[in-house]
């Protein structure tokens, strides 16, 4: 099933929790109204719980495949997997609100919610730890959960407003919070062949200093 089709049966699925309610609406139901069969809706999403997440199933699995290429600046990286989440929701406001709309009326969903905000979080700890070796674990899992957060309290903003909310505005918080945590920025190029001179913000991490010496200077190991 393509992407499309797939948000087709979540945009039937909302729209049927909706006006009858999560409990009350069977998968039958909700097949039928996306004209997929029985066995294609258990085939493709498991249950109905799962369709309302099926689109960050996709995004998870999108964000794996964008964090396991090569990036120069594992800070940016992250940055830019936050944006490419807010993009997708930003593309259609009116389906990311009906979701949060079920999604608030139901418990298990809301616990769901939250595990799959843990999801991205521990996804970005990850992939840093492992594009930066030797960085303090607390620094990861510290700058993972503020992008998270961040990313989260935008889209927030989205959802519960009538306007449209630029990605710049995202953009911009993640920067701010790249600055505060020191890795926003480059260290001072080398002042002769022999001596080199950097500076760096104190709170940067050791493991972050070490990755761009390495970077600016042929050689260092």
């Amino acid at each position: 099933m393509s992407t499309s089709s797939r948000t087709a049966v979540m945009a039937a699925a909302l729209d049927l929790f909706d006006r009858q309610g999560f409990e009350a609406t069977s998968v039958e139901q909700i097949a039928k109204a996306a004209g997929v069969s029985r066995s294609t809706f258990f085939r493709q999403f498991g249950g109905k719980d799962d369709v309302v997440f099926a689109d960050h199933e996709l995004l998870l699995d999108m964000l794996r495949e964008y964090l396991g290429k090569p990036h120069d600046d594992p800070w940016l990286a992250v940055r830019d997997a936050c944006i490419k989440v807010f993009r997708h929701f930003a593309a259609d406001p009116d389906l990311a609100r009906r979701r949060y709309a079920v999604v608030r009326q139901v418990p298990a969903l809301r616990e769901r919610e939250i595990v799959t905000v843990f999801r991205y979080e521990r996804l970005f700890d990850e992939y840093l730890r492992d594009a930066l070796p030797g960085l303090d674990p607390v620094d990861a899992v510290s700058f993972a959960a503020v992008v998270t957060a961040i990313h989260n309290h935008v889209l927030r903003r989205l959802i519960r407003g009538t306007k449209r909310v630029p990605v710049s505005v995202l953009s911009a918080a993640l920067d701010e919070a790249l600055r505060r945590f020191g890795v926003l920025g480059t260290a001072a190029a080398p002042a002769s062949d022999d001596v080199v001179v950097a500076v760096f913000p104190r709170r940067m991490p050791v493991a972050e200093v070490a990755r761009r010496l390495r970077a600016d200077l042929p050689g260092a190991s």
